[in-house]
């Protein structure tokens, strides 16, 4: 199934029912007074994030979402029934905004918060509302307010403990594989994975951990370039980045200063994100050379590993502090409050 991670719709209110003229009919009351009851409320649109959700796949099926209309007025005093709210279903992490300026209006971060996308029109008056002194057989009732319609644009941001950054071909989509069971698309040359994907870390004790592939980044990403900033913005919503480097490159150094001034000038705040450096393909590489590496990143006070994606070597370390890394965010979360 296809990650779909952009999508517009159209949302509609529901309309306010008409209110109503009617007059009291009875026997022996020769001059009953008005009696229409007003219009019911039309519905709202109401968008909800759930968990269980990964993906806006509905959304290429359906882009049209409408709320029931309110009921008109009818005579004996009777207010027409409230319209039926439309409730859209989204994943956790969407963000809605207006299609025309690109204004944020909701950002769904928690499963089961609600954003109300279109209030339903009110509900007319019947014709008791105008009665008065000097006119006690109003006929006149207003009709219910028309439901808010528009455009909005919906954006998925994956929600993950790590992502995995770095250039096309460095590894990444084997290294998922190898740390869970996932199975992405694996092949000799760049950009293979031309979407997110997502797998779940399991290591002994720990509670388990979301992993985010995503799509190989070039110098000038930030721009466009390449597969774009189309996929840089789910880097946001991840607590620590892996930045995975092909070891045996002899641009190795170069290449992991390109990822890094393309995270800093998408978001300065993304350069202080927690971050492992992985000297990955290590079973192609001469150690005098991965020595010279490891001493380069230390010197930085860069957390860094080395690996083989390949053939597994040095992965249980890599398990071991990503969960301990996770593990303790997670403590320092909770003893901060936030």
């Amino acid at each position: 199934m296809a990650f779909i991670d952009e999508a517009k719709f159209f949302v509609k209110a529901g309309d306010g029912g008409n209110g109503c003229v009617s007059f009291r009919r009875e026997k022996y009351v020769p001059k009953g007074g008005p009696n229409g009851g007003d219009g019911g409320r039309g519905g709202d649109v109401i968008i909800i994030a759930k968990a269980s959700l990964n993906s806006l796949i509905d959304f290429r099926y359906r882009s049209h979402f409408k709320a029931e209309r309110g009921e008109h007025g009818k005579g004996k005093d009777m207010h027409g029934r409230k319209g039926k709210n439309c409730y859209v279903e989204v994943p956790v992490g969407s963000i809605i905004k207006n299609i025309e300026t690109g204004e944020i209006l909701a950002d769904l971060s928690e499963d089961g918060q609600t954003f109300c996308a279109g209030v339903g029109g009110e509900g007319g008056l019947g014709n008791p509302h105008f009665s008065s002194g000097t006119n006690r057989t109003p006929r006149i009732a207003t009709k219910g307010q028309l439901g808010v319609e528009h455009w909005l644009k919906i954006e998925l941001k994956l929600i993950a403990d790590i992502g995995l950054v770095g250039l096309p071909n460095a590894g990444k989509s084997t290294l998922l594989s190898k740390l869970s069971a996932a199975n992405p698309k694996i092949a000799p040359y760049p950009f293979t994975t031309l979407e997110p994907q997502l797998g779940v870390l399991q290591y002994k004790f720990y509670e388990p951990a979301i992993i985010a592939d995503i799509p190989g980044l070039v110098e000038g990403a930030h721009t466009g370039t390449g597969l774009g900033h189309k996929f840089l913005k789910h880097i946001e919503r991840t607590s620590i980045l892996i930045h995975v480097l092909d070891a045996a490159d002899e641009n190795v150094l170069q290449n992991h200063q390109t990822i890094t001034n393309e995270l800093a000038l998408y978001k300065k705040e993304l350069a202080d994100r927690t971050q492992i450096v992985l000297l990955n393909k290590i079973d192609i590489v001469d150690e005098e050379v991965l020595e010279e590496l490891q001493k380069h990143f230390q010197e930085m006070s860069m957390t860094v590993l080395c690996v083989s994606a390949e053939t597994e070597e040095g992965l249980e370390p890599l398990r071991e502090t990503i969960m301990e890394l996770i593990s303790n965010k997670k403590k320092n979360l909770i003893s901060t409050g936030e």
